[in-house]
């Protein structure tokens, strides 16, 4: 199928913004995309996100391919969806794409972060608060939202 870019607009930030959390509170996982000498790398991940969407927030032992990864080079996207794998998934699914850059959060700025993950995931807390583990956070530069298929918005985030 050819992509067609005309598709793409930048949608109403508060309309997609509200949309996008109400999506990140119903789904526990999102799949987080790394790359290791150019080849990419995928990851089924628990995440959480800021109220204001410019964070998303995961945790992964520093022994991980992941995270060497996000340390070598710390692009990253994630894809977030509410996919049921029914047939009615090409009208009604919503998927969206988040691209920023990833990076641990350091102590000074961790115990925000933990309590809005550990909120969302309650049930993960021995392993991140484990001496292995890192919290990372992703600092999302955009969403592509599509959602019936091919309707496909943009949503910038500012810096």
């Amino acid at each position: 199928m050819e992509y067609d870019v005309r598709r793409i607009k930048v949608g109403d930030p508060d309309e997609l913004s509200e949309q996008l959390r109400t999506l990140f509170h119903s789904q526990p996982l999102a799949v987080l995309s790394t790359h290791e000498r150019g080849q990419p790398y995928c990851n089924l991940i628990a995440f959480a996100s800021t109220d204001d969407l410019k964070y998303l927030v995961f945790a992964t032992t520093r022994a991980t391919r992941k995270y060497s990864n996000i340390e070598e080079d710390s692009r990253v996207s994630l894809l977030i969806d509410n996919r049921s794998n029914k047939l009615t998934d090409f009208h009604e699914a919503m998927a969206v794409t988040a691209t920023g850059r990833a990076g641990e959060i350091l102590d000074e700025e961790k115990d925000s972060f933990l309590s809005l993950y550990l909120g969302k995931h309650p049930h993960l807390e021995d392993f991140v608060l484990s001496p292995s583990c890192a919290l990372v956070r992703v600092a999302v530069d955009r969403y592509v939202i599509v959602s019936r298929f091919q309707h496909v918005m943009m949503l910038h985030m500012k810096p």
